[in-house]
């Protein structure tokens, strides 16, 4: 796993590699054992590394025989191995052991197509010297980040934003639309970005761009729920398995200490159940947890740890954590507001204490309809008819008699009911898009400035979830629910959120569950094998029940967030009101003071729960405070 970089400049300008160099230099923590930088005239690659496999001859950049073309990847080719048999007896000659130089070959025999030959996470930009092209890459799911900007006749990228602010002269001029989104879901989606001028690349999307400096993006791969298996129950069961334990022996393939995180949930504890089957020795496992034991999953993690004799460590988050806010604020690049980045962070600092690789359950609940809006979407088939009689009005005046609790596995329910009421008056699509929101177009309308008002009087944020939904290639709610999870929630958020948290501690993370294979399988289960009747993940439990202690079995799912709404009203609340009252954040000119100082002392006094909202306030300030009056980078 690395960090990429680089300039192509299509206007002719010779390049200097100091310029390259200094884009390396704020994203080492990517990749802390090498640098490797390539330049010829107008195109220079750069890449910072993070040894995992073949630690002697793995260096990059790396081309091939005639050094016609040169490459740069950020990530894993998990077939690598076969793929090289393969080229190899098609004549082509190999001088490392890397999976980098795997896709220089198959790009020499496929050229852009070769995308389609990989089984990995990966980014990487390959300049081709004779065609005088540059070709970028991201995996199918998107695993691996890469963002770019095309200014000044230059075509600039790199896997974090910091890396090309560092190459431009003057920080851009800030998308209000991206924090408009922003609010609404805690995280911008794709392909814009937090700056008007730098872009992001979609997963399973290429581009190129040529001598000319013409781009062209290209979608290579997608998900297809409308064509279902043959299959028995018992029979798609033995085949899960079998590519699912795959997956997990593929993703263990390591010169380096390996281990895994665990949380004590379904997903993490089934990758540790195979991976204690296939390994030798005791696996090393991973877990955080909270003072507060309503958030706690640690005593579950440790039924599994005892359970397979796994080499187990732990650590307690506490609301002390104000000093590294700004630090975690700047490796995100952008406003972030999953709550969960925190304790992400930590888990895989503690991690890398110990290994430089860990395999996550990640994948789990999107595949297999893991979540409670999963359970609410089939609940609203059901019985969302008399509410969308009685109209959004009323189901949004039932949704606030819902109570407020500090518990966290009610305080969890109780919001999704708040969600599912607020909404059942919808169609499927839209109802979708308002249980992901934090803020709804009605709060976010209370909050803002006149000029945001008028800015977004038009614009409803909704609409990215609702199109996904309805243009999703599947025949019923839950698979079109599915789809659009893959497509948005987990790309644009969850994997964001583990990218970050863990290459900021130079950590290597691999998802057994997120191999493209087994999600193009899943897509084939009928959607009432995952979720059957309002049982989760009903496949997946029967399929590895015989791997998992009794106590994780029956257990439901709890999520990974920390108690912001105690810690907003307690240990947090001064500094909450010092960061969002102070006179430079509401000059910022997003929103009311009055409304602001409101949604704060509302939540502080127990009146209403705005713990989430206010994370999001908090995390935004923030990166302006990094990123705009410290200038980042």
């Amino acid at each position: 796993m690395c960090g990429i970089c680089g300039i192509f400049n299509f206007n002719k300008q010779p390049l200097n590699p100091e310029s390259v160099r200094a884009m390396c230099s704020v994203i080492k923590h990517r990749g802390p054992d090498d640098e490797g930088i390539f330049t010829a005239s107008n195109i220079s690659l750069g890449m910072r590394r993070l040894s995992i496999i073949d630690l002697k001859t793995g260096h990059q950049p790396i081309c091939n025989e005639d050094k016609s073309i040169w490459i740069v990847l950020n990530g894993e080719i998990y077939n690598f191995q076969e793929q090289r048999e393969i080229l190899q007896n098609k004549g082509h000659k190999f001088t490392t052991n890397s999976d980098t130089e795997v896709i220089v070959h198959l790009y020499e025999e496929y050229k852009e197509k070769c995308v389609d030959y990989l089984r990995g996470m990966f980014a990487f930009a390959l300049w081709d010297t004779k065609a005088e092209r540059l070709f970028i890459a991201r995996d199918r799911i998107g695993k691996k980040p890469l963002f770019y900007a095309v200014i000044n006749g230059s075509f600039i990228f790199a896997s974090e934003m910091k890396s090309i602010l560092k190459h431009l002269e003057a920080t851009p001029e800030i998308n209000l639309s991206a924090i408009h989104n922003y609010l609404t879901y805690q995280y911008i989606p794709g392909p814009g970005t937090i700056f008007k001028t730098i872009a992001r690349l979609q997963p399973a999307h290429t581009l190129t761009c040529d001598k000319t400096g013409r781009t062209n993006i290209q979608k290579y791969w997608n998900i297809d729920f409308t064509k279902k298996t043959s299959l028995s129950f018992e029979d798609a069961k033995m085949q899960l398995r079998e590519i699912l334990t795959e997956a997990t022996k593929l993703r263990m393939i390591s010169d380096v200490p390996l281990g895994a995180f665990l949380s004590g949930g379904l997903d993490s504890s089934i990758i540790v159940a195979l991976m204690s089957k296939l390994s030798i020795k005791p696996v090393k496992t991973f877990s955080i947890g909270f003072k507060e034991e309503t958030f706690s999953e640690l005593p579950y993690a440790k039924i599994v740890a005892d359970h397979y004799k796994t080499e187990h460590h732990e650590f307690t988050v506490e609301p002390h954590f104000v000093d590294i806010l700004e630090k975690i604020v700047w490796h995100y690049d952008q406003p972030f507001a999953d709550t969960s980045s925190l304790p992400s962070y930590y888990v895989a600092n503690v991690t890398r204490q110990h290994v430089t690789v860990a395999l996550n359950g990640d994948g789990g609940d999107e595949n297999f309809a893991g979540y409670l809006r999963h359970k609410a979407m089939k609940g609203s088939a059901y019985f969302g008819f008399p509410f969308r009689l009685m109209g959004k009005n009323l189901t949004k005046h039932l949704a606030n008699l819902i109570p407020h609790t500090e518990s966290a596995n009610a305080k969890s329910k109780f919001r999704y009911m708040n969600r599912m009421f607020s909404a059942l008056a919808e169609t499927p699509g839209r109802r979708n898009a308002i249980w992901h929101c934090y803020f709804d177009n009605e709060t976010k309308n209370r909050i803002y400035s006149k000029e945001m008002k008028a800015l977004f009087a038009d614009d409803d944020a909704y609409d990215y979830l609702e199109n996904t939904f309805v243009n999703s290639p599947a025949n019923d709610t839950i698979d079109r629910t599915l789809y659009t999870d893959l497509m948005t929630y987990l790309p644009e958020c969850l994997l964001v959120k583990m990218d970050i948290a863990s290459m900021a501690n130079s950590l290597e993370t691999r998802s057994p569950l997120l191999d493209h294979k087994l999600i193009e399988f899943t897509a084939t289960l009928p959607s009432n094998w995952k979720l059957h009747n309002f049982t989760s993940k009903y496949i997946f439990k029967e399929t590895f029940k015989d791997l998992l202690p009794e106590q994780i079995q029956k257990r439901g799912k709890q999520g990974f967030g920390i108690p912001v709404g105690k810690w907003f009203k307690h240990d947090l609340k001064d500094y909450a009101r010092q960061v969002l009252l102070d006179s430079k954040s509401l000059n910022r000119g997003y929103f009311d003071k009055k409304e602001v100082s409101n949604l704060l002392e509302d939540h502080i006094s127990g009146k209403s729960d705005h713990g989430y909202r206010i994370w999001a306030l908090l995390m935004l300030e923030l990166w302006h405070k990094v990123y705009i009056d410290n200038k980042g980078v």
